[in-house]
């Protein structure tokens, strides 16, 4: 029996399916969408996490006028916030066998993150 999870909001989609096959998760925007394996998918999600700590630690060296741009990645899934520590946006490169990229607005990163943090398939 085939259980299949999906979670959206406004311009970003969350989806896992149980089966093993060989793209079980998907992310996407409101126009665009990929599938990852689970090893893309997990890394996607441990990057996520890590670059918004990142992005958090730095509201207390920035002016609040100051932008950044942070990158993480592993060998399967590039990442990049660009905006304000409170607000930015994020940029996904899969690094190995297809081609694929996608974008979230800043407004989507936010309700994206919380979903992440509550989207339990491993």
């Amino acid at each position: 029996m085939c259980q299949r999870i999906l979670k959206q909001g406004k311009g970003w989609r969350l989806g896992w399916t149980r089966d093993p096959l060989p793209y079980q998760a998907l992310v996407g925007g409101d126009d665009w969408a990929m599938e990852l394996t689970a090893a893309e998918f997990a890394d996607f999600c441990r990057l996520t996490a890590q670059l918004n700590q990142t992005m958090n630690q730095m509201r207390e060296v920035l002016m609040e006028e100051e932008k950044i741009a942070c990158e993480a990645e592993s060998d399967l899934v590039w990442l990049e916030g660009e905006g304000f520590p409170q607000s930015y946006s994020l940029r996904l490169i899969l690094q190995k066998g297809r081609s694929c990229e996608g974008n979230w607005s800043a407004e989507a990163v936010k309700e994206l993150i919380k979903a992440l943090e509550t989207f339990q398939v491993f």
